[in-house]
């Protein structure tokens, strides 16, 4: 059940927690929030920001003045010393408090504060990431508000839709897709929700179902910055990916389930796949074709920006852009070569693999609804036994080479999204000398194709599809032992895609 987050805010408050590190985008809905728990217990809201210093105003109810600065609080470490010697009751808010942790002054004052309650006084610190810094720890306490429900979403839906119909504009949501877009607003702001109703509304002068797409992508963009998330974009069709049929029949009664009917119905929400298998095969291909069948934003983690050369640095980076995936669901996450990154304990590096993959294995664990995981491995045998254990994803796929059927299939693919009409080759001849080839195997051979028929100034052929494939040493024979492993591995533990 989702938490309340004034009740949380009002629960810090009556622990007399004298420090809170807020964490969070959206500052108007965190002030708000301060206000309406603030004042019925009659404290002064402060605010404090590095262009104007420490200013109040007086809990709601109280007398009718306006609201007024304190001079040379400009400086933090100066504004946390007023507030420690003053011992004012009330809520002392400093946004953008990132400068704080620069100074060794201020943060001793911020720890002697702390250290010297007073009942009915909070320091709350915002703009210094989801986690309490190391510098202010065991001092401060962590208020993690949740973003706007879906209450507060519809109340901002309701009012954007009026006042741009006032103005002119058209709006055509299917109920269906209204509903698809307050999902598709969770997470961010009231102010960019707003925003982005009404720029893809203007742009054309209409709302509409056929908007949501966008409105995803750039919700997507908009939570992505600056964190290892890469948006990435999604016009890949599923029936492109040659082969894989089981994996693709799974994926399109999956994808029902994301339907607003599938809650009444009593159906969870997919949550996500495991693809390992041989390297070449389509599972990258895979994951872009899932997105654009299902309508989603695909976000990649790049796990070589996750990790830091700070302890704790690789987890805290981790913990934020998985707080910013959950803020775009619904959306497809995708952590290629998941191995790499999460292979499990060691020393090499300090012990930041193993720290980090438990903080991966808590989430999958814990994951919120609207978010699924796509993660592929070419190295199944590096993975840790508890990142495939049941419950970590709904299912495990192996993606083995393609057989004949499922090399026709890529073949065909291949030469269609290049231009070229399939029926025009005998495609069987090129399958039949191309056993053991990847999908990355079989593009090479079509794309060899097309650089020698262009150079040598005629069509592509299929003699030059079978000579081209006559000069490629495929992996099967070059890696035959590991992937001879990778089937051993698979045999009852995962399901042939």
């Amino acid at each position: 059940m989702a938490t309340d987050p004034s009740r949380d805010l009002r629960t810090l408050l009556a622990s007399r927690h004298q420090v809170l590190v807020a964490s969070g985008r959206d500052e108007q809905r965190l002030l708000e929030l301060v206000r309406s728990v603030a004042s019925p217990l009659g404290l002064a809201i402060w605010t404090w920001t590095v262009s104007r210093g420490l200013a109040v105003a007086p809990a709601k109810g109280g007398p009718n003045e306006a609201t007024y600065g304190m001079s040379g609080t400009r400086d933090i470490a100066q504004a946390i010393a007023f507030v420690s010697d003053s011992k004012r009751h009330g809520v002392y808010v400093f946004l953008d408090a990132g400068p704080l942790l620069d100074d060794p002054v201020a943060v001793r004052r911020t720890k002697e504060l702390a250290h010297d309650p007073v009942p009915g006084r909070t320091v709350m610190l915002t703009g210094l990431g989801s986690a309490v810094p190391d510098a202010l720890a065991p001092e401060a306490a962590l208020f993690r508000p949740k973003p706007p429900d879906v209450t507060e979403l519809t109340a901002l839906l309701d009012r954007t839709v009026a006042g741009l119909t006032r103005s002119g504009m058209a709006i055509r949501l299917t109920p269906t897709a209204r509903a698809a877009l307050l999902d598709s607003l969770r997470g961010l702001t009231l102010v960019d929700s707003e925003r982005l109703i009404i720029e893809h509304t203007v742009a054309d002068g209409v709302l509409s179902d056929s908007d949501l797409p966008a409105i995803r992508a750039a919700k997507a963009h908009l939570l992505s910055a600056d964190s290892p998330l890469d948006l990435i974009p999604t016009e890949v069709p599923l029936n492109a990916v040659g082969g894989l049929d089981t994996l693709k029949a799974w994926l399109v009664e999956r994808g029902r389930a994301f339907e607003p009917a599938a809650r009444r119905f009593g159906l969870p929400y997919p949550r996500g796949v495991l693809l390992t298998g041989i390297p070449g095969t389509g599972k990258s291909l895979a994951a872009k074709g899932i997105a654009t069948a299902w309508g989603m934003a695909l976000v990649a983690l790049d796990t070589g920006r996750m990790h830091g050369s700070f302890v704790g640095e690789s987890e805290q980076r981790l913990v934020s852009a998985l707080d910013a995936v959950e803020a775009m669901a619904p959306v497809v996450l995708w952590i290629d070569e998941i191995e790499k990154a999460f292979s499990g304990p060691g020393d090499a590096d300090g012990g930041a693999s193993a720290r980090v993959l438990g903080v991966l294995l808590r989430w999958l664990q814990e994951r919120p609804d609207g978010v699924f995981v796509v993660a592929t491995s070419n190295n199944v045998n590096a993975l840790p036994p508890e990142l495939t254990r049941r419950g970590r994803f709904d299912e495990v796929f192996f993606v083995d080479l393609p057989g004949p059927a499922e090399r026709a299939s890529v073949l065909a693919a291949q030469l269609a999204s290049r231009g070229w009409d399939p029926r025009a080759f005998d495609l069987s001849a090129v399958v039949a000398v191309t056993d053991g080839y990847s999908g990355a195997e079989l593009e090479s051979v079509i794309v060899s194709g097309l650089y020698s028929a262009y150079a040598a100034g005629r069509n592509l052929t299929t003699d030059t599809l079978v000579r081209e494939a006559g000069e490629t040493v495929p992996l099967s024979v070059l890696r035959a032992e590991e992937i001879a492993a990778m089937r051993a591995w698979a045999k009852g533990r995962a399901v042939r895609a």
